[in-house]
């Protein structure tokens, strides 16, 4: 029986789109702040309908071994049973991230 390799849908923002991608591994690496994604998956060129936003996504990430997305600008991930198309879309309504709140500097005190 073969062992079934798991398939990652990775959500995230990317100069105001929204890319989805899939890939077979992800995982927070050791640059800090950062979301590792490996073997990015694409549909298969044999097909003969074409999805003219996969091909710029699989154009866009020609010759990547590896990507490294910054953690504030994850969406999602989730664990898929199979590959869908990746895609770009519009950011609906602005950025969908909601950064973390910062404190602000301290005031001298006299």
């Amino acid at each position: 029986m073969k062992e079934q390799k798991s398939i990652y849908k990775v959500s995230f923002v990317n100069q105001d789109k929204v890319y989805e991608v899939y890939c077979a591994r992800v995982y927070q690496g050791d640059l800090y702040g950062f979301i590792e994604i490996e073997e990015l998956i694409f549909g298969e060129r044999s097909q003969v309908v074409v999805d003219p936003g996969e091909e710029r996504l699989q154009k866009e990430f020609n010759g990547v071994k590896r990507s490294f997305i910054p953690m504030h600008a994850i969406i999602r991930i989730d664990e898929v049973e199979k590959e869908g198309v990746a895609k770009v879309s519009d950011s609906k309504g602005g950025s969908p991230v909601v950064h973390f709140p910062q404190s602000s500097p301290g005031r001298k005190r006299d």
